[in-house]
């Protein structure tokens, strides 16, 4: 058995972010189209998720990590991702497996750091391998990107469904930028499915008092 973990929207303000694992017998089973997910259309993402959720020899789990845990004081995103990457982990392991090895796309510069904090928080017995940009070199891990990247897309096309026209998500994001600003000035406030810790809602904040104080 062979284990790899990606997430998918650990920088945007708006919405949650996903962690996906990936887990098969040999990686030699996965579709051969299985790349990094951001080189591939989101037709051939949405594909190949489909494919390897349909696929008996490959078993996945998706852990979510919505906005307000995001926005908790307790925690960081380095954290809540190795958190998640834990969870996906146990949905996705079979429960007779022992030992798997897991490659993970590490969210933090010191990669094995990063590896031994998800093999701790992990319930089950794993043994973890941090790689940077993991999902070029390791297809385990190219195949959990593409399924947490779907779920995430799904996320937003759910939210846009909700809120009208919002953008990736992702602070540079000029559609995503002039959505927040719109909210902002209609309701005085970011909207629920905003990252309020996120520094962009925070300059929005800060806009917002400027501009009142020049009123007076």
């Amino acid at each position: 058995m062979r284990a790899g973990c990606d997430e998918a929207g650990k920088g945007p303000v708006l919405g949650s972010m996903f962690a996906a694992a990936v887990v098969t017998p040999d990686p030699k089973v996965l579709p051969d189209a299985v790349a990094d997910s951001k080189q591939l259309t989101p037709t051939k993402r949405s594909d190949l998720a489909a494919t390897l959720r349909s696929d008996p020899a490959v078993t996945l789990g998706v852990a979510e990590v919505p906005v307000a845990r995001i926005d908790a004081s307790d925690t960081d995103m380095n954290t809540l991702t190795v958190q998640a990457h834990a969870r996906a982990l146990v949905d996705a392991l079979p429960a007779d497996v022992e030992e798997v090895p897991v490659v993970v796309d590490a969210g933090d510069p010191d990669a094995d750091r990063f590896a031994r904090r998800v093999e701790t928080v992990c319930d089950r017995s794993v043994t973890v391998t941090g790689r940077h940009s993991a999902e070029a070199s390791h297809q385990t891990v190219a195949a959990a990107s593409i399924v947490a990247k779907v779920r995430r897309d799904a996320h937003i096309e759910a939210l846009a469904d909700e809120y009208g026209p919002i953008g990736s998500g992702y602070p540079s994001d000029p559609q995503t930028r002039s959505f927040l600003a719109s909210y902002y000035a209609k309701h005085g406030t970011c909207p629920p499915i905003a990252r309020e810790s996120w520094s962009t809602c925070a300059d929005l904040r800060a806009a917002a008092e400027q501009s009142h104080l020049g009123n007076f």
